[in-house]
């Protein structure tokens, strides 16, 4: 059995006010080109949709263009889909019983009542059965009904939450399982903060949303979104396929891809990515005015001038923006910030709790505690926005 691996497709975003609309059917069309010759048994693609809750006209109209080339190129592939934290699950709940018959299965809310369980589609092949496991994005709120709370009558931890609704599923470890899961799975070894996250990525206040890896383990394969730079959880088997497309400046020059995904009997697989490369990449060129000017181009750029004297600001910008039709920013760079990275890392580094702590002395593990829910509550409201 062979399957496709695919998340965070992010329709309807723009890239520093640029509209990614016709990059992004682009890509799309590839994708489908690929199931076309490929055929794969299934097709996963692990949350985040949308890029906002409630997408635009424009972006729906994209997904449904998506959905149904897949379905004509590859009629007999199983298509799996669960939301994001950018999606709104109830949204993509709808017709959910519907579309199952017609092997698209879009899985918005996860389970929420204890009678509830994680959708599970099973597939078959001269191997036997093939288990997919179908969880979208998950807060802890959402299922404390499911998993309870600490003694204290508080939500349970993120990764608390994610072993007790895993751990009650009863994983038939002897068939090959596959989990398809929207969440910050942390590398086994790693510390939160040593995953470089991506810009266009959102970010709980102390990385609260981390998971442990080992809950993975009863499962062959891991298909996981939400990372947008392609990464793998201590494991061949459990991975990030990343974007299909650069959402921010911070992926200018990954490689980008579908990981296919192929199972024979227990024990026995193996992962291959398929390139996808786009109509325009994001760039980052740096230096003098004369030298960034002679690599013109019509791919999203971001420039940095080098340039130690001044510059006349108005020509500079008429030329750049000449030079490059798709110009996202102008930066200029000094002593202070001269490496681009490192200016990235300073931007990220303003962590509102930290900032908060810096004005509030002598808070106690609970006022630190609360502290941390009203920034991440505020955070969470906003995105549903």
């Amino acid at each position: 059995m062979t399957f496709y691996h695919l998340s965070d497709l992010h329709l309807g975003l723009k890239l520093i006010n640029h509209s990614l609309q016709e990059d992004q059917k682009y890509i799309l069309d590839k994708i489908i080109e690929y199931a076309k010759k490929d055929k794969p048994d299934a097709i996963v693609i692990a949350g985040d949709i949308y890029d906002k809750a409630i997408p635009s006209a424009e972006a729906v109209e994209l997904f449904d263009d998506f959905i149904s080339g897949l379905t004509a190129a590859a009629p007999q592939s199983e298509i799996m889909l669960i939301s994001g934290n950018h999606d709104s699950a109830p949204r993509l709940d709808v017709f959910r019983n519907i579309l199952k018959r017609q092997k698209i299965h879009m899985i918005g809310n996860p389970p929420e009542k204890p009678e509830d369980h994680i959708e599970k589609v099973t597939l078959q092949d001269s191997y036997g059965p093939v288990n997919f496991y179908l969880l979208p994005f998950v807060k802890p709120s959402m299922v404390k009904a499911i998993v309870g709370t600490d003694k204290n009558g508080n939500n349970l931890s993120y990764n608390d939450t994610l072993h007790k609704l895993l751990e009650r599923e009863d994983v038939n470890v002897n068939e090959r399982n596959i989990l398809v899961s929207h969440q910050f799975y942390l590398p086994t070894g790693k510390d939160a903060s040593e995953i470089e996250r991506m810009g266009s990525e959102i970010c709980t206040v102390g990385n609260i949303d981390q998971i442990y890896s080992d809950v993975l383990e009863p499962f062959d394969y891991a298909a996981l979104g939400h990372i947008h730079k392609p990464m793998k959880v201590g494991s061949e088997f459990y991975r990030y396929c990343g974007t299909p497309l650069a959402c921010s400046v911070q992926e200018a020059g990954q490689e980008k891809g579908i990981i296919r995904v192929r199972l024979d009997e227990k024990g026995q697989r193996s992962t291959e990515v398929l390139p996808l490369v786009p109509i325009r990449q994001v760039m980052v060129i740096k230096g003098s005015l004369t030298e960034v000017l002679s690599k013109g181009c019509d791919d999203f750029v971001t420039v940095i001038l080098t340039d130690k004297v001044d510059l006349d600001v108005l020509d500079m910008q008429d030329r750049l923006r000449y030079a490059f039709p798709n110009l996202l920013e102008i930066r200029r760079e000094t002593l202070r910030k001269s490496d681009y990275k490192l200016h990235f890392s300073e931007e990220k580094a303003l962590d509102p709790y930290e900032l908060c702590c810096s004005f509030l002395d002598d808070m106690d593990s609970d006022e630190q505690s609360l502290l941390r829910d009203v920034i991440n509550t505020v955070k969470e409201g906003g995105d549903a926005l």
